[in-house]
């Protein structure tokens, strides 16, 4: 894989993340003038907001799913001609690679504590744990840059080999998808803001923001725990 299918990689992951956020977002039955989805949802028992995040979700799955199967058949020989892909070069994890687990596991563990205090009513506490959240996501990507910037002065450039370069795909498609859920954490700390006492919009919106970022995690520990096996 060269450079120019690494790039293409990426583009491909930003319209998969853009279609999914926009139909996300976009509420229909306001755009129809009427409010029959939102009371069909409302009569499910399941708010509309959640419904979206979980279809999000599932679209999120099958794309990663997809990069990681080709990543497994690229670096594996080809199982009926047996031929060898010795252009497959294993490259070294950076030891920042670690540090940065810890931080996305603080980030989604303070935003189950904003969670947990919306949920009850404590501002402060929700607040609290929703910047903390936010800060430590935002150092996890700098960490994630940091790394990319240690492999790059060693040598280890995406052009150089296959492994390279799947490497910089997975871990900027996973960085731009904790960078959109950012997006939405911001938002939801400036609803936050404006109010005292939490409402229920912005305690829907904490609780989506914490299941996106333990969703994350779990994808970050897959991905990592992949690198480091093969």
């Amino acid at each position: 894989m060269n450079l120019i299918v690494a790039s293409a990689g990426v583009l491909i992951g930003l319209l998969v993340w853009w279609l999914a956020v926009s139909r996300l977002t976009t509420k229909s039955w306001e755009a129809q003038g009427t409010t029959d989805g939102r009371g069909t949802a409302e009569m499910l028992g399941v708010a509309p907001e959640r419904v979206g995040l979980w279809v999000l979700l599932a679209v999120i799955t099958s794309f990663f799913a997809l990069f990681i199967t080709a990543y497994a058949m690229r670096m594996t020989p080809h199982p009926v001609r047996g031929i060898s892909l010795a252009d497959w070069q294993p490259l070294p994890e950076p030891w920042i690679l670690w540090v940065n687990t810890v931080l996305l596991l603080l980030g989604s563990t303070f935003m189950q504590v904003a969670r947990v205090g919306a949920s009850r009513g404590k501002a402060t506490l929700a607040r609290v744990g929703l910047l903390a959240g936010g800060a430590f996501a935002f150092a996890f990507l700098a960490g994630q840059w940091l790394a990319w910037r240690q492999l790059q002065a060693e040598g280890y450039y995406a052009a150089a080999n296959p492994a390279n370069a799947f490497f910089y795909v997975l871990t900027g498609l996973h960085g731009l998808h904790l960078l959109g859920g950012l997006c939405v954490w911001g938002w939801t700390l400036a609803r936050m803001s404006r109010d005292d006492a939490i409402r229920d919009g912005v305690r829907l919106s904490v609780e989506l923001c914490t299941v996106y970022w333990h969703y994350l995690l779990v994808v970050w520990l897959v991905l990592f725990g992949l690198l480091l096996i093969t």
